[in-house]
């Protein structure tokens, strides 16, 4: 048993009511332990923390960190790793890797380690795809992974909701969530990646229909909130909704948290669905955050996260197969197109958000605004849409932005005139303090998933912890921890990364009716082009396996 002593250190544990206290940590076997009511015991390590700040690890609720189409991209960028920054040279026992907008997966865990995140979530994995992300996730170290698996275009869902059998949509979405070995389930532009597939008129409405399948984006939705619900999964449906990136899809948007009618829903990347204005009007193109906000404040069911753009070179990917066709189109760059078969499409192209573009800095204005004006903290996560709107490794510079206004002002002020006038970024003082910071990166993101033992300090929590020296460049301050620890094992040890263990990999475990999964599996036999036997993963298939389920869920709720 090794025990660990972070001591005198400015502890911030929103989660169980601690606000800057200085106090002391204990970590036995990997687990935040109570403090021993021995006052002469001796830890095996004690850290001297005194002055300063000492927070959970971080948690991503919202990333895409392996998978097809993240490989997709790592072959496609060659030129995001010809300069010799982006290289990343084995040394002592660590592994070689590349970064660019999309790092190799060694160099993904270090990276994340070393902004003091232990935990992240891979958000858009089809079934048929997870055998391969869960082969990823065992070389990505230093984090906990888990997987939400795409089900708003998939066939057997789709013949479901069809049906209008509400335990049938249940036992479908419990043998996909089994055969991939997931975490959660995901739907994006529900029914409309399926219609583009076919070649058919685009889905714009929450009521148009799908053809040959004869269903609604809305009827999808709801049918799979609900069955997510009624299964007890600690996670919400994660949910990306209709027309994402195109102007005036805002109505779309709060159209669909209306169709959720209180059920529970995590909406993705909220930054990319809140724009005003008319498809073939650029010039028209403006924020509509505050009504979205207010109503997401307004519902505890909501919950969200940013995606906030930043910029830079970055490269787009998403299971939105027509959203990747249309910025190949828009941009003139290359572009990578995935069909999976009965499930989902995929769209990867690399795009450059330019400052001087009015779009983008819209965009950069836009998901500054969502964390500025939505009230409750524990409401929204910070995310980039990892490496949608910016890397991962971007956070420290939005945290920053959140918790100076004049930082905010000075970069606004250098931005083309008419965003301020399409945004209201310019009238929000608001300044986040370091336990809203806290809240946004860790203890919300645990929450929203539904992780009981993640994002505090209590006693029984994960020991992963996160080491800060204060500064008042907060930037620098979140850039580079002074120490991390992963599983009460200090991995980066004054700056410096010292082990990368491997992280463990969370997924739902779930009964599923033999009987169903016998016809599910039927169908599959019959029209898919490979067989059943080849579908489905064991227990064994994952890195370090660590089943959370409907128990975990009501941990957190109490």
């Amino acid at each position: 048993m090794s025990t660990l002593r972070i001591a005198g250190g400015r502890i911030i544990d929103p989660a169980n009511g601690v606000n800057d206290e200085v106090g002391d940590l204990w970590i036995k076997d990997g687990r935040v332990a109570a403090a021993p009511t021995d006052p002469g015991a001796r830890a095996d390590r004690t850290i001297d923390a005194r002055g300063y700040v000492v927070m959970p690890g971080g948690v991503d609720v919202h990333s895409h960190i392996a998978g097809s189409k993240v490989n997709a991209a790592r072959i496609m960028r060659p030129e995001e790793r010809r300069s010799e920054d982006q290289v990343m040279r084995r040394w002592g026992a660590f592994r070689s890797g590349t970064i660019g907008s999309v790092p190799s997966s060694f160099a993904t865990g270090y990276q994340y380690a070393g902004l003091g995140y232990t935990t992240a979530v891979d958000a858009a994995i089809p079934p048929l795809g997870a055998r391969h992300a869960h082969a990823e996730f065992g070389d990505t170290p230093l984090v906990d992974k888990a997987m939400l698996v795409l089900m708003g275009n998939n066939h057997a869902i789709l013949d479901a909701v069809r049906a209008g059998d509400p335990a049938r949509i249940e036992q479908a979405v419990a043998w996909l969530l089994d055969a991939a070995k997931g975490f959660g389930v995901k739907a994006v532009n529900p029914g409309g990646v399926e219609q583009w597939l076919q070649g058919k008129d685009r889905i714009s409405g929450w009521d148009d229909r799908v053809d040959h399948f004869d269903v609604t984006p809305r009827e999808i939705v709801t049918a799979l909130a609900r069955a997510v619900d009624a299964l007890g999964l600690p996670h919400p449906l994660h949910f990306h909704g209709l027309n994402l990136g195109i102007p005036g899809n805002w109505v779309q948007t709060l159209e669909g948290m209306k169709a959720l009618d209180g059920s529970r829903a995590h909406l993705a990347h909220i930054q990319f669905h809140s724009y005003g204005g008319t498809p073939d009007q650029a010039g028209d193109f403006d924020s509509q955050v505050a009504p979205l906000a207010e109503y997401v404040d307004s519902h505890p069911n909501l919950t969200v996260d940013v995606g906030q753009v930043l910029f830079g070179e970055t490269t787009s990917m998403t299971a939105d197969g027509p959203v990747g066709h249309f910025l190949a189109n828009l941009l003139g760059r290359k572009w990578y197109s995935l069909n999976v078969e009965q499930e989902d499409g995929c769209g990867v192209v690399p795009i450059t958000y330019s400052d001087r573009n009015y779009v983008h800095a819209l965009q950069w204005a836009i998901g500054l605004e969502w964390f500025l004006r939505v009230g409750d903290p524990w409401r929204i996560a910070l995310s980039t849409d990892h490496p949608n709107g910016a890397t991962f490794r971007s956070y420290p510079d939005v945290i920053a932005l959140l918790m100076d206004s004049g930082l905010r002002a000075e970069a606004l002020a250098k931005l083309p005139e008419r965003v301020r006038a399409r945004s209201g970024l310019a009238d929000l003082s608001r300044e986040y303090t370091l336990a809203e910071i806290a809240i946004v990166t860790r203890a919300a993101p645990a929450r929203i998933l539904g992780l009981s033992h993640k994002g505090h300090l209590g006693p029984g929590a994960d020991a992963d912890v996160t080491i800060y020296a204060p500064d008042d460049d907060k930037r620098r301050m979140f850039a580079l921890p002074r120490w991390v620890v992963k599983a009460g094992e200090v991995v980066v040890d004054d700056g410096e990364l010292r082990s990368a263990p491997g992280g463990r990999t969370l997924y739902t475990g779930l009964d599923v009716d033999p009987e169903a999964r016998a016809e599910l599996e039927g169908r599959l036999a019959r029209e898919a082009s490979f067989h059943p036997a080849n579908f489905g993963l064991k227990v064994d298939d994952l890195a370090d396996p660590l089943e959370v389920g409907p128990k975990e869920r009501e941990a957190v709720q109490e």
